[in-house]
């Protein structure tokens, strides 16, 4: 991958603009009789990289596919401080088609309304900024991990997000293609992109985040600045979690 994805002068211009605030009001969340997200008021503001932690089970995943409007509240209110502005996300798992690498940027930018006449030349530019060029031809879903992660990224990118959900999307993937992942994430908050993301790896929320929310058994017991939270860590599960400890 290039040292620099994405050279100031030709990123999308429209993330340069503020990111409006998330709110959650009283959000909560049941399936089949059992609650999985207690009532929860939540606010994130700013163009920060804003990292959810916490054990297997804790809902992480669901909290930002609420978020990201995958999923309805059971209860509560989810709304931005302004209209909604352009999102993408990318999962653990990335959900490719069954074409070419090239094939699956140039279809997301056709549902996208991207013209025709422009899809090819944005497609190969997305390409070369994620260091897929070799690859356009060859079928997305034959990649490896790493591979395929940085061609969801790609994709993301050609939507022009101003707010990038990621749900562990190093989850399982080598070091070498756990720092391209993060590069490229850093490289989109760099350039005006609210990052929105879950990760169980400690190391890699104290590489990247400048908040943390964390969550138990379907509640979020902090949000704090990313500093405060690994220093000062005001739950017993957190600083239990932190030290590597079980929690339960």
């Amino acid at each position: 991958m290039n040292a620099s994805i994405f050279p100031p002068a030709s990123f999308p211009q429209s993330l340069m603009t503020t990111v409006p605030s998330l709110h959650f009001d009283q959000v909560s969340f049941e399936h089949r009789g059992h609650r999985l997200l207690a009532p929860t008021t939540l606010t994130l503001s700013g163009c920060q990289r804003t990292l959810i932690m916490g054990p297997n089970g804790a809902g992480k995943s669901l909290l930002m596919r609420l978020a990201h409007g995958l999923l309805t509240p059971s209860s509560g209110h989810i709304s931005w401080q302004e209209e909604p502005p352009a999102q993408a996300m990318v999962f653990q798992r990335p959900v490719l088609l069954r074409r070419s690498a090239i094939d699956n940027l140039t279809y997301a930018q056709a549902v996208s309304g991207v013209p025709r006449r422009q899809r090819k030349h944005m497609a190969q530019q997305a390409l070369e900024k994620f260091g897929l060029v070799a690859l356009a031809k060859r079928p997305a879903r034959v990649l490896s991990g790493g591979e395929q992660q940085r061609l969801a990224l790609a994709r993301a990118w050609l939507l022009n997000p101003a707010v990038l959900f990621l749900d562990e999307p190093t989850s399982a993937l080598d070091p070498a293609a756990i720092k391209a992942v993060e590069d490229a994430v850093n490289e989109f908050h760099q350039n005006g992109t609210r990052i929105i993301m879950t990760t169980h790896d400690l190391h890699q929320a104290r590489r990247l985040a400048d908040e943390v929310v964390f969550m138990y058994s379907g509640q979020v017991l902090e949000h704090t600045q990313a500093q405060h939270f690994f220093d000062t860590p005001a739950s017993t599960q957190a600083g239990a979690f932190i030290r590597g400890e079980l929690v339960w």
